[in-house]
């Protein structure tokens, strides 16, 4: 398979790269292309102008600062994954990043690309949402930040503006003595998820934070299985209340992977598995 005909641009600046993304209704941004480029060869996507944003100044690196990490735009996968101050401010990024597809992949796809990508089953908008992260969206009208809970509309739908480049994105820091747990199933390690669960315990603080991924539209938090987990504790009792209030937040339909009464059963048994972990690992 070809791609269509289009226009491709390579700015070296932000305010080009916005400039040349506002000026064509049609245009897409390129990053890492591990998304883009296949539904480019499949005819799923028909831009008619390409920024590539690879060569613009200041997308690049990661730095962990008042609590946040700070992915920039063209950071690839595996540069976050082996970063060690990503690693020490929060673990739980790099055990949902080597679910990520392959080790190819994650060389050449970018973390900020994942996320506007917004694939309902993919780990990194998951991670986000449970880490409650944001992205920072620049364009014509200025700088906003997003956070996940409004980002994430569906499935590979967002709230970025056509002529807006996600510049950044923001995960927050794990809080001190804080568990954490990734649990994931798929048919094959590297596919998408059939379902997935990260979890945050933080006894301290008295909350929990929990989010799925492959069970909906979009990633989703489940909310009502934190307020359970908050408000009984962490026993048996209130374990299994959670994990079955977890069944309704399943709203994808029956497909070739799994029906929604499996999927159920499933997201069920994976947030009583990562609540677990994530507890036993709480200081």
């Amino acid at each position: 398979m070809k791609p269509p005909l289009f226009e491709y641009r390579a700015p070296r600046s932000l305010k080009d790269a916005i400039a040349l993304l506002a000026g064509d209704p049609g245009a897409m941004v390129l990053a890492g292309g591990q998304s883009l480029i296949p539904a480019l060869n499949m005819r799923l996507a028909s831009p008619s102008r390409l920024v590539d944003i690879q060569h613009v100044e200041g997308l690049k690196g990661i730095s962990v600062q008042d609590g946040t990490i700070v992915v920039k735009a063209m950071t690839r996968h595996r540069q976050l994954e082996l970063s060690d101050a990503a690693f020490r401010a929060n673990p739980l990024i790099r055990a949902a990043m080597a679910h990520v597809a392959h080790v190819p992949i994650r060389n050449r796809g970018t973390v900020v690309g994942s996320l506007c990508h917004a694939d309902a089953a993919a780990e990194m908008p998951m991670v986000l949402l449970a880490t409650d992260g944001s992205v920072v969206a620049e364009g014509p009208r200025g700088r906003r930040e997003i956070a996940a809970e409004d980002f994430f509309q569906f499935h590979m739908t967002t709230t970025r503006e056509p002529d807006e480049i996600i510049t950044e994105a923001r995960f927050s820091v794990l809080p001190d003595g804080a568990g954490w747990a990734f649990e994931e199933f798929t048919r094959r390690h590297g596919d998408y998820a059939i379902a997935a669960v990260a979890a945050i315990v933080d006894k301290t603080a008295g909350r929990v934070s929990l989010a799925a991924c492959g069970i909906s539209s979009r990633p989703v938090r489940l909310k009502q299985s934190e307020e359970i987990l908050t408000k009984g504790g962490l026993g048996s009792d209130a374990l299994k209340a959670a994990s079955e209030a977890a069944k309704e937040a399943v709203t994808a339909p029956d497909d070739m992977h799994a029906t929604t009464d499996y999927r159920r059963h499933l997201l069920a048994t994976l947030v009583r598995r990562a609540v677990e972990k994530a507890a036993s690992r709480t200081k």
